[in-house]
């Protein structure tokens, strides 16, 4: 397996101002370092009686990722994500937020990946490139050891 390795990690102060600005009604940011987006979204779903539905094909992966992710068995939305956060935005204030990422350094391949939904309180599931649909759990243990 080939693939250049960089360091995710990167401050993300100035990108949450920028965000603030745009969509000042802004609801949560969440850093999904610890288990990745699926406990992140599990977390803020179960923590404000919510559902979070994700479509998995507009969820950014990169390529090398992804093939090292299933060469290895590990659904890459558990895998530890420095550098890199969630943002609960109204639905209204969500393409202006998106712009507002994707102008900053830290925010290039920023997505819309899903919404918030008022039922099932506290399950966040994905529907799947394929149609179907699958829950997303929280991450149990850590599947790779922290290097930092």
């Amino acid at each position: 397996m080939e693939a250049e390795i960089i360091s995710d990690s990167a401050p993300l102060h100035t990108l949450v101002a920028d965000i603030m600005k745009a969509a000042p009604s802004a609801r949560c940011f969440k850093d999904p370092t610890r288990g990745g987006v699926a406990t992140s979204l599990n977390e803020i779903a179960l923590n404000s009686n919510v559902a979070i539905a994700l479509d998995e094909e507009k969820i950014p992966v990169l390529r090398e990722v992804r093939g090292a992710c299933e060469i290895l068995g590990l659904d890459p939305l558990t895998i530890a994500n420095e550098g890199k956060l969630i943002a609960v935005v109204p639905p209204d204030q969500a393409e202006t937020a998106l712009a507002s990422m994707r102008n900053h350094p830290q925010g290039k391949a920023a997505a819309i990946i899903g919404e918030v939904l008022k039922d099932p309180e506290g399950m966040v599931f994905l529907r799947t490139e394929i149609g179907g649909t699958r829950v997303l759990d929280m991450l149990v243990g850590d599947p790779l050891p922290r290097i930092c």
